[in-house]
């Protein structure tokens, strides 16, 4: 496995992920969101995965209910890479598998 965990430093959801996997003795990559951000590559992997960029972007964030206003997905995807604070963290990635929030039982299924 070859997890990749994109979040933020003060996040309580992302700290539960890490503690997660460390429990387990799984080795993961861990990722501060707000200081690296996502390459676009990545970005669509984990669009993919998660089933697009509206099942990504955090309803607690400043500008999530004028995010839900832009019409095309492409303008979506560009505001996601240029403002990272609206994604939902952790975004947790194991190749082209991936998940948004606190998610243990999917994480089981990749052991």
């Amino acid at each position: 496995m070859n997890i990749q965990i994109y979040g933020r430093s003060k996040c309580f959801d992302t700290k539960k992920a890490e503690r997660w996997f460390k429990e387990r003795g799984i080795r993961f990559q861990s990722i501060d969101l707000a200081r690296f951000g996502m390459s676009g590559g990545e970005l669509q992997s984990v669009l993919r995965a998660v089933g697009g960029a509206d099942a990504l972007v955090d309803p607690k964030a400043k500008d999530a209910a004028l995010f839900r206003f832009l019409a095309r997905e492409e303008d979506k995807v560009q505001r996601l890479l240029d403002d990272p604070s609206l994604i939902r963290t952790p975004v947790v990635r194991n190749g082209r598998q991936a998940t948004c929030g606190f998610c243990p039982d999917v994480w089981k299924t990749w052991e």
